[in-house]
C-alpha cells in the first residue's frame, strides 16, 4: 500500500489569533521530523479522542495553555514522504495562560508571516488566513 492510499493520520491544529490578527507559529524542535520548520501548533489525534479534545490536549502539553474557544476553520490533506495527514485547523481566539516552550520549541507571534522555513502543509493556508485576518486591506486595489 502506498502512502497516498493509506488512511490519512488525523491532526488537530490550532491557530491562536490575537485581537490585532497576529497568530502564533511554533518551530519544530530538534529530534523531530522537519526540525527547524515553522508551523501552527497541534498534534495527532489519539484513538478514541475527538479532534477538539486532541487540540486542547496538545496545547496544554506543548504550550501550557488552555483553549477556551475553538472554531473549526478548514481541513487540508497533505502527503509527505513519510505520512499522509489530514489537518483539521481551528481558529482559537480565547485561551487561558501565556504560551511557554514546554517542548523546547521556539515560537513567535506573527502579523505578516516572515519566518522560514515553513512546513509545506502550512504554506497554502497563509493567503487564506490573511484574507480572514485583513479583509479590508486585501480587498482594496
Amino acid at each position: 500500500m502506498t502512502k497516498s492510499s493509506q488512511v490519512p493520520i488525523a491532526v488537530a491544529v490550532g491557530i491562536l489569533m490575537q485581537p490585532n490578527g497576529d497568530v502564533l507559529l511554533a518551530q519544530r524542535p530538534s529530534g523531530k521530523l522537519y526540525a527547524g520548520y515553522w508551523e501552527f501548533p497541534g498534534g495527532k489525534v489519539e484513538l478514541g479522542e475527538s479532534i477538539l479534545d486532541a487540540l486542547k490536549r496538545e496545547f496544554v502539553e506543548e504550550l501550557g495553555i488552555e483553549i477556551l474557544t475553538a472554531e473549526p476553520w478548514c481541513g487540508v490533506e497533505h502527503i509527505y514522504p513519510h505520512a499522509h495527514v489530514r489537518l483539521h485547523f481551528y481558529l482559537c481566539r480565547a485561551w487561558r495562560g501565556e504560551p511557554q516552550s514546554l517542548e523546547r520549541q521556539a515560537f513567535a507571534w506573527q502579523g505578516k508571516v516572515d519566518v522560514a522555513p515553513l512546513l509545506p502543509a502550512t504554506i497554502p493556508l497563509l493567503e487564506w488566513l490573511d484574507r480572514l485576518r485583513y479583509p479590508l486591506r486585501l480587498n482594496k486595489g
